[in-house]
């Protein structure tokens, strides 16, 4: 049936679709974890699945036809929680496969009960009772993820990690306050330390007086929880900024997501994807230090078609 719908398709592509349709219909058990990457937040989600497979011949939206049901348990862990080995596999151009390398099951486990990967290195060897759902059934051409890697996000992902290495704490919103300055901003930065709220005072002209006038707050680990979003909205007032910029590296809390909902005219989100997206929109005008500890290169390859 495969064959049929895609005539002129490859071999390799045929096998690709075909081991991922059987992994969808037979492969995927009630209980088992199952983790999904979110396009739209960047973050990622983890959850058991509650129902397996079931075809809705009936419902006029053709992508949800063939659904599996999932008991959705953790939607917002951010990308920088996961050791970049294992974000390496999770970041595979295969739509659906098993992990198996490096303990990947045992430490997304672990993500969903804690939210840390404890890394391969931590773990002696498998512990009782967690069973690799990839030693399940006989197609295995989906298990090998790291053989279809997505190299674009492979990419992000090794610059997401740098980035938290090398501008951690204060340093994020040093790298921030340059990113700003290439975008024409004037910026007074916060010495280290309380800063009451405003880690970055930025205008337009020449002295940084000019409309709009914007504050920053940078927050450099953990997830932001609302009273930081209730600040901000303060010292905006106060000050009479006419716009604010919350940098979140590793994302908001639900709350402080509604918090937000009413301020989309006045207040942007940055989370750690869009401050990647920022210095790679301004990197040939960073300033030459931060070049030398972000060395980036730019490269060309061909694009797969089918992609």
């Amino acid at each position: 049936m495969v064959a049929a719908a895609f005539p002129t398709a490859s071999d390799g592509r045929l096998n690709n679709f075909i081991g991922q349709l059987w992994a969808l219909r037979s492969r995927i058990q009630v209980g088992d974890l199952l983790i999904m990457p979110l396009k739209t937040t960047r973050q990622i989600a983890l959850g058991r699945v509650s129902d397996g497979y079931t075809y809705r011949g009936d419902d006029p939206d053709l992508d949800k036809r063939h659904v599996v049901k999932v008991d959705w348990q953790r939607t917002d862990l951010p990308r920088t929680a996961v050791k970049q080995d294992l974000l390496f596999s999770l970041g595979s151009a295969l739509t659906i496969f098993a992990p198996s390398k490096n303990n990947a099951v045992i430490r997304l486990q672990q993500l969903l009960s804690t939210g840390v990967d404890p890394g391969n290195a931590a773990l002696i060897g498998p512990s009782a009772g967690a069973t690799n759902v990839a030693e399940r059934g006989k197609i295995t051409d989906v298990d090998e993820p790291e053989l279809a890697a997505d190299i674009e996000q492979a990419a992000l992902d090794q610059i997401t990690a740098r980035i938290a290495e090398e501008f951690a704490g204060h340093g994020l919103a040093t790298l921030v306050s340059a990113v700003l300055t290439a975008e024409g901003f004037y910026c007074d930065q916060a010495p280290p330390g309380p800063d009451g709220g405003i880690d970055i005072t930025a205008g337009r002209g020449p002295l940084g007086l000019d409309s709009p006038r914007l504050l920053t707050q940078v927050k450099s680990g953990g997830q932001i929880g609302a009273p930081v979003v209730t600040q901000l909205h303060g010292v905006m007032t106060t000050h009479g900024a006419e716009q604010g910029l919350l940098v979140a590296w590793d994302g908001l809390t639900k709350p402080a997501r509604d918090v937000l909902k009413n301020q989309a005219l006045r207040v942007r989100v940055w989370q750690a994807a869009d401050v990647v997206n920022a210095v790679l929109r301004t990197y040939d005008r960073l300033p030459e230090d931060i070049r030398a500890r972000l060395p980036l290169r730019r490269v060309w390859m061909l694009s797969d078609g089918d992609s």
